[in-house]
């Protein structure tokens, strides 16, 4: 019964620990000027969902002077 214990314990931390991983988030931004540069953020330890949101959170279209067309649109993709 014990060794039952144990083992059920050793499994289950594996699995936590196996969910945290580093993860990229690759950000393509592309100004109205035309001229695309390209960021990335590495996140330390994060589980694949959470880092999901937070790279996705930084999909951005900034307006300047009232409109979509003169800012910058940025796409993010988690690697």
């Amino acid at each position: 019964m014990k060794k039952i214990t144990i083992l059920a314990v050793a499994a289950l931390a594996i699995s936590f620990a196996s969910c945290k991983k580093d993860r990229t988030c690759t950000c393509t931004h592309t100004p109205s000027s035309g001229t695309s540069y390209t960021t990335k953020t590495t996140m330390y330890k994060v589980k694949k969902d959470h880092a999901a949101q937070m790279c996705i959170g930084e999909q951005t279209v900034t307006e300047a002077g009232g409109t979509t067309s003169t800012g910058t649109k940025s796409e993010c993709t988690l690697d």
